[in-house]
């Protein structure tokens, strides 16, 4: 928090962050490296359909 000038600036960046943070976010201890790269180029994809270019 210290670096943030509100409790309200915090919880904005947080409501934001988590959800994105979330879509990065793959489990990677089970899966092959290959599989990793795959989810993870799927997730890019994702990434630039819902951002505005």
């Amino acid at each position: 928090m210290p670096r943030f000038k509100s409790r309200g600036n915090l919880q904005r960046f947080d409501s934001t962050h988590d959800p994105i943070a979330n879509l990065f976010h793959i489990p990677c201890h089970d899966i092959t490296s290959s599989r990793h790269r795959e989810l993870r180029a799927g997730t890019m994809d994702l990434w630039v359909k819902i951002t505005p270019a």
